[in-house]
Formats: structure tokens, C-alpha cells, sequence
């Protein structure tokens, strides 16, 4: 079967560039291979999905680690605003949650999905549902791509790979996309769960899941280094640490760095030691655990930090020993964790790695390896924060995409 484009991943990505590539008299062919399109977009914000972030899109940058030079052009291209006016223009009506987070205000992902389907049917474009892609080839001597499926070969003057990547594998992300890319010459950068909490050796703070911290100070050491130092919302669970400050930053950690939670926030261990000493002769007489509240920490935390550290909570505080001071002002201003694991793809909302961002052209996706070969979304070697940065990264490159293959149709 001879067509114009093939676009392998019926997914958010894959969608939006079969729409923005649509053209006259143009034979476009999606190729997914569950028996429906974008399971993984159903289940994001629990369903409700969580489009997009309210704002400029100058705050979205740093919201992608290192990879935001290479998205600034895709993200300026088609921002936040033109990503709900498409929607808008199409009947759905959205709404700014928490921290910014846009959902439809329907609450329901389904709703996302069904403006895609339709303009995609509007548009006469075709997916092939089942069809899972085994190999992909390019014919240098017919300038085209083979794309090749359990039962049938495909033949196409374009290609766009947006199949994402290993996250939620039961949705049908399991790297395939990796595999095509490097086939086709690609390098593909070590991929990792991100968006995902960590484990914790040995841990012994079980008893304290659901306990969270705000804004608190973390840093990130290995080999007895420093490798990052930022703050965040933390959330303690039955096996480790979770929350925005933890799944925004798990891209940069593996096994065995050490998490250190600075949980007051003073400039160096003596600074906090006077703190605690002043505190102590001003509230000799009472007794330790009401002490503790005093730290601003939730008394769950305190309280078992105390207890770890065998300090009895029920004496005065004037009787605390300089010993337990110190051992108490060292946990406060580190408390020490070492990572066992991230989570696995399974829980993980996104992967890091993928496709080296140093192969393809940033104003347009596509390769620079293979003419008329793009990637969009996360199959890319770019993940974003949660909050709705991935999905919006989707759409941005895809839009580039989408609107470079449109282009290049008319100037044949």
C-alpha cells in the first residue's frame, strides 16, 4: 500500500500531526497497535486530563530540566493559549485547578480524545487499528519507508514515529519507537521511569505515609558529591518518597544517591545548633515533644525523627543532653535517605531518554539523519514536570511536525 505519510502511535502526538499534516488529494495512514487509540491520554489526571498549565509560556521552560532550549521553538510555535483555542473552537470548556493545572471542565479525558477522532475522520484520515509495526526500513533507491506490521507492508514518502515511550506499558508504550529510530540510524539516550516515586533502603518511616512537607529543601549527592540542589512539595509513603518535589526531579536520580531533606532551613548544622540551644533555655521546663512543635514540623515527623534518634519525648527539654542536641540538629538539617529504586515504568507517568535531541531539528522534528523522518513526543529525549507540561510537549511537537510535512506536500 502506497501513501503520502504514515504515522506509527495513534496517541496525542500522533493524532495532532495527522491533523496539522492533512492536505488535499494526501493519503495519510495512522498505525496503532491496541484495538483503540490514546489509552495512555485516558487515564492522565486520573482520567480527568490535566491538558495543559495556565500562565505565560516563558514559565513552562524550566519545567523540562535541560532539554528547554531544544523545546522553546515548538513551545513559542504553538503555546498553552493556541493548545486550548483548538479545543475551544471544538466545543470544550476548560478549567484552572491547583497549581495552575487546566483540565476540561467536564472532568473527563474522553472528551480530549473525541475532538481528535472527530477532526480526524473529518479529515479523511485513516487508522488502521491492531496493527502493531515490526519493522521499519528506508529504500534509498525509491527515496520511501517500508513500514511492516504483522500482515501487511506499508510504503510512505513520510514518516513520523509517536509511539512515546515505556511509562504505563499496559497502554501499549513499550519503547517500540526506540527500536524504529535506531534502525533508521538513530542513537537512542538511556531511557528511565521519571515522573515516578522512589524506594528507600532500609526504610523506616512507613508509619508516617501520607505525611507531607511544603516547600521543603532538598539535595541530591553521589559519590559524595553534590548533584542538585531545589526545593518542593514532599510526600513520605509506605515504601519511600513521593511528591512534586521527588516525581519532578526522579529524571536526575538513580539507585543508591543519597536524598538529603533539610527540613529546617538554616545556612550551616552551628547556625541551627544556636537555634535549638536558644530554644531550649527559653522552654527549659517543657516538656520535649511540645518543644518540638515549635520546628514547624508535622509532629508525626518530629516526634519519630526523636524517636530514632532515642531521645524521650516526654522529658523537659532542659534535660535534653548536648549529645542528643546534636544528633537531633543533624537529622533536622539532613535527614539522610538512600535511594533503592525508582519506581518501575508501571508506575512511572513518563520516561526519560529516548531519541538523542542532538539528531533532530528543533524547529521542525524532523531527523537530521534521514530526510522526511519525524519524531514527536516523548518517544523524544525530553520529559517534562507533572502538571500537564508533557502532554502540552506532545501537542508543540507535533504541531511542528505536522505543519513542516503539510508544508513540504504543497512545494512537491
Amino acid at each position: 500500500m502506497k501513501l503520502d505519510l504514515i504515522i506509527i502511535g495513534a496517541g496525542p502526538a500522533g493524532l495532532f500531526t495527522a491533523i496539522e499534516a492533512a492536505s488535499p488529494d494526501k493519503k495519510i495512514l495512522i498505525l496503532e497497535k491496541n484495538s483503540t487509540p490514546a489509552k495512555k491520554l485516558l487515564i492522565t489526571g486520573s482520567g480527568q486530563c490535566n491538558l495543559t498549565q495556565a500562565g505565560d509560556i516563558n514559565d513552562f521552560f524550566k519545567h523540562y530540566g535541560e532539554k528547554e532550549n531544544f523545546l522553546k521553538g515548538a513551545l513559542y510555535s504553538f503555546d498553552n493559549q493556541a493548545l486550548l483555542n483548538f479545543f475551544r473552537e471544538r466545543g470544550i470548556e476548560f478549567e484552572t485547578r491547583e497549581k495552575s493545572k487546566i483540565f476540561p471542565a467536564s472532568g473527563k479525558a474522553k472528551d480530549i480524545l473525541e475532538v481528535l477522532l472527530k477532526e480526524i475522520n473529518q479529515l479523511g484520515i485513516k487508522i488502521q487499528y491492531n496493527q502493531p509495526v515490526k519493522t521499519v526500513d528506508y529504500n534509498q533507491n525509491n527515496n520511501n519507508f517500508k513500514v511492516s506490521t504483522i500482515n501487511k507492508d506499508y510504503y510512505s514518502d513520510f514518516l513520523v514515529i509517536a509511539t512515546g515511550g515505556k511509562s504505563y506499558p499496559n497502554t501499549g508504550s513499550t519503547g517500540d519507537g526506540y527500536r524504529f529510530a535506531a534502525s533508521l540510524g538513530h542513537s537512542i539516550e538511556k531511557v528511565k521511569a521519571a515522573l515516578t516515586p522512589i524506594k528507600i533502603k532500609n526504610y523506616q518511616y512507613s508509619e508516617l505515609a501520607g505525611v507531607s512537607l511544603r516547600k521543603v529543601e532538598l539535595s541530591l549527592w553521589r559519590n559524595k558529591n553534590l548533584i542538585k540542589r531545589w526545593s518542593g512539595d514532599l510526600l513520605f509513603t509506605h515504601q519511600g518518597l513521593s511528591g512534586p518535589a521527588i516525581l519532578n526531579y526522579s529524571r536526575y536520580i538513580i539507585s543508591s544517591d543519597i536524598i538529603k531533606i533539610h527540613l529546617i532551613n538554616a545556612e550551616n548544622e552551628a547556625i541551627l545548633d544556636q537555634r535549638l540551644i536558644k530554644l531550649i533555655k527559653n522552654n527549659g521546663s517543657t516538656l520535649f515533644k511540645n518543644l518540638l512543635k515549635d520546628l514547624k514540623l508535622p509532629a508525626r515527623l518530629s516526634q519519630k525523627i526523636s524517636r530514632e534518634l532515642g531521645i524521650d519525648l516526654n522529658k523537659k527539654a532542659a534535660q535534653i543532653t548536648k549529645e542528643e542536641r546534636k544528633k537531633l540538629v543533624k537529622s533536622l538539617y539532613a535527614l539522610e535517605f538512600e535511594v533503592k529504586s525508582l519506581g518501575s515504568f508501571k508506575k512511572a507517568m513518563v520516561s526519560s531518554g529516548g531519541i538523542n535531541l542532538q539528531e533532530i531539528k528543533p524547529a521542525s522534528m524532523e531527523s537530521k539523519l534521514k530526510d522526511k523522518l519525524f519524531a514527536v513526543g516523548e518517544v523524544l529525549d525530553i520529559d517534562g514536570d507533572t502538571g500537564g507540561y508533557n502532554l502540552q510537549a506532545a501537542f508543540s511537537t507535533a504541531y511542528l511536525a505536522g505543519r513542516e510535512i503539510k508544508q513540504r506536500f504543497k512545494d512537491k
